[in-house]
């Protein structure tokens, strides 16, 4: 279902693309519209993961070489409004690739948690190239999760250890103060460094009649050199104790009415594709949905789109050639042209 929550938003078309492995399995949602924000969802019978394993699964294919946009889903409980689905929907999780630039290419694991969103500590970096990618996030009853992509893991963790859920379990003794003689500095001034009696002779003579700006930073000042400070300690170990305000939770990884998955995105280019959705409690199932879905039309995908570049290539080589050949014949011609008119003026000046 489309959202209307706002007028102007982008379409998708079902289709496999420029380049694809099989030309009816491989068809998906495909962004159509430059610079446009995308809202659509689809809703299932309301569930809760509590006591077993939630996979969320899906393919996505920046065949645009995208330059700046998402390409994550997002799981929504069953109060959701489709038609006013935004920015601003509360959401259970969200998950996938986003790009933007050479700084953001990274995967989205952004979970919630007491109606607050926590994005995982660590950095997951996302696929980069036009072709189809499987991207899996798994998360169990144990508060464990994992990260696959092309059925890989890239990342697996424990919830409570890799995002910010619940405060800490241990932090400093704020009785306790570092001792006032713990040297921490790692080097020093050498002591026997002395400063050159001529360092203050100037290469210039003072102009007496020039003012010094109240935010000159005096350039070129002595400092005796840096040796390694032998009362060294390292750092000072702060004293931990346990948190009076850390509780452990045990549901972190549950959710209830589980019963909508959506895309909220916004892309600069277009193009897009999403397919094969999987939301499931059995980790094998998702990996051999995955192995017959994605794994078998990779490969004819990537045979498809070498030869289709290698068709350009020669395309384009043999305009660039008959553009030479046209631009040369044309040099030919207006040489023979000037030619001729050389050499009628030369047979009437003999005539003359």
């Amino acid at each position: 279902m489309y959202s209307e929550y706002k007028p102007g938003l982008g379409k998708f078309k079902l289709t496999a693309g420029k380049f694809y492995g099989d030309p009816e399995r491989d068809k998906g949602l495909q962004t159509s519209e430059n610079s446009k924000f995308y809202a659509i969802s689809s809703r299932f019978k309301p569930f809760s993961n509590k006591g077993k394993t939630l996979v969320i699964q899906y393919t996505v294919k920046h065949e645009q070489k995208i330059d700046c946009g998402g390409g994550y889903v997002k799981i929504f409980p069953s109060n959701l409004d489709q038609k006013n689905l935004n920015g601003d929907s509360h959401y259970y999780i969200m998950f996938g690739p986003d790009i933007c630039g050479s700084e953001t290419k990274k995967v989205h694991v952004i979970l919630n948690y007491k109606n607050k969103h926590h994005p995982i500590k660590k950095l997951v970096r996302c696929k980069v190239d036009g072709y189809t990618h499987l991207y899996t996030l798994i998360i169990r009853p144990d508060q464990t999760y994992e990260v696959k992509i092309d059925n890989q893991m890239v990342t697996s963790g424990n919830l409570e250890d890799d995002f910010d859920f619940l405060p800490p379990k241990k932090i400093n003794d704020p009785t306790v103060r570092k001792p006032t003689d713990w040297d921490d500095r790692i080097q020093i001034d050498d002591p026997n460094d002395t400063k050159p009696e001529d360092w203050d002779e100037p290469e210039y003579i003072m102009d007496t009649s020039a003012e010094k700006p109240e935010d000159w930073d005096d350039a070129g000042e002595w400092k005796p050199r840096q040796i390694d400070n032998p009362n060294y300690r390292g750092v000072w170990p702060h004293p931990q104790i346990d948190n009076p305000d850390y509780w452990p939770d045990f549901s972190i990884y549950s959710y209830e009415n589980i019963s909508v998955i959506g895309l909220d995105i916004w892309q600069v280019r277009a193009g897009t594709i999403f397919d094969n959705f999987l939301i499931t409690d059995d980790e094998v199932y998702a990996e051999d949905f995955g192995d017959e879905t994605w794994g078998e039309t990779k490969g004819p995908e990537e045979e498809m789109n070498l030869k289709q570049t290698e068709e350009e290539q020669e395309s384009e080589r043999v305009m660039e050639e008959k553009y030479f050949e046209e631009r040369f014949k044309k040099k030919l011609e207006r040489s023979s042209s000037g030619k001729d008119r050389a050499v009628g003026q030369t047979a009437d000046k003999e005539e003359f």
